[in-house]
């Protein structure tokens, strides 16, 4: 499959994944436990690729399957780079609002790319590094509040906390992704393998963390299995099908595309989210989101289109013929 067909499937599901969230609240709150959605869909991921890969055991060509510790150790980690980055999130928002922090978030596009650079060693054009400062700057836009709000002026309100705690989330959110997608290149193990060892652990620090939590509560709703589908609609498994299937999809792209590809997929998927909400939840359309639809799409085109649509070539000069070029020599040397 091409990756540009994963990516566009990536941004429909992402895009739908916050209207389901949204659908799946009951008089603005949630009836389930919403840190039990992850939990499942890793499990849900887990038993997708564990299956997949047996699938490719009983194969003619059995896929290859590192399993020396020093390689498998390292798949736990970024499992811990989501929780402390889970937690960094949490901390943010104790200094800023929601506005801020959406419109902060939009620096791991950068931190993405600088990482990519650094840890990769993946070398980008000078159109390349524009293109992806276009795509934050076009995702931010979009997001700016009409500055007749009063949350207009909250961005640069915030103390210096805020700002450099929503640096520190941009920068451990591109690094998550970026050892991820060194994981799944580091070798040519299989994939459905790698993704067995990556969910495997991600559904541990998910069921630790549920845990903590009751630990929290001194369990006075009870243990968390014992309530795990407390609550649980149709929606609420729609939800959690649809974050399980943006998972395996970001892992083929980390196998077979790039992290770069991921941030465009997921800023499409943003933007689009913003488009459904104006027909789904009637909200109005802003200018701002027309001018940052169209600056992302700039961006787009700057990154993925092949040199030869953004830049004139000068025309070819076509080499003389053997034989005319033979006539021309004997005649110089003549005169």
């Amino acid at each position: 499959m091409q990756w540009y067909l994963v990516a566009a499937l990536l941004s429909i599901l992402t895009s739908s994944q916050g209207i389901l969230t949204t659908l799946s609240q009951s008089n603005g709150g949630y009836k389930y436990d919403y840190a039990t959605v992850p939990f499942l869909a890793e499990i849900f991921k887990l038993l997708v690729s564990s299956f997949l890969l047996w699938r490719e055991c009983k194969s003619s060509s059995p896929p290859k399957m590192t399993t020396e510790w020093k390689n498998v150790r390292l798949f736990p980690i970024p499992s811990i780079i989501y929780l402390v980055h889970n937690n960094v999130q949490f901390a943010t928002l104790t200094y800023v609002d929601t506005s801020t922090y959406q419109i902060m978030g939009n620096l791991k596009i950068v931190t993405t790319g600088i990482l990519f650079r650094m840890f990769l060693r993946r070398k980008l054009s000078n159109l390349k590094w524009i293109a992806i400062i276009l795509l934050a700057v076009g995702t931010t836009t979009s997001q700016v509040k009409g500055c007749g709000e009063a949350s207009c002026d909250s961005l640069f309100s915030a103390p210096i906390q805020g700002y450099m705690l929503g640096i520190l989330s941009a920068c451990l959110s591109a690094l998550a992704g970026v050892y991820t997608e060194f994981l799944m290149k580091k070798n040519s193990d299989s994939l459905y393998w790698q993704n067995v060892q990556l969910y495997t652990f991600g559904a541990i620090f998910n069921m630790a963390r549920l845990l903590v939590d009751d630990f929290r509560g001194e369990f006075e709703n009870g243990p968390w299995w014992q309530r795990l589908l407390n609550g649980y609609t149709l929606t609420t498994w729609m939800v959690v099908l649809n974050l399980g299937s943006t998972g395996l999809l970001v892992s083929w792209l980390m196998k077979y595309a790039d992290n770069i590809v991921k941030v465009y997929s997921t800023s499409m998927a943003m933007l689009l989210t913003m488009v459904l909400s104006i027909y789904i939840f009637n909200l109005k359309p802003t200018l701002q989101l027309f001018l940052g639809i169209i600056i992302c799409m700039m961006s787009l085109h700057l990154y993925f289109a092949p040199p030869n649509m953004l830049v004139n070539s000068p025309p070819a000069v076509k080499a003389l013929p053997e034989s005319l070029n033979e006539v021309l020599v004997d005649r110089t040397t003549d005169s």
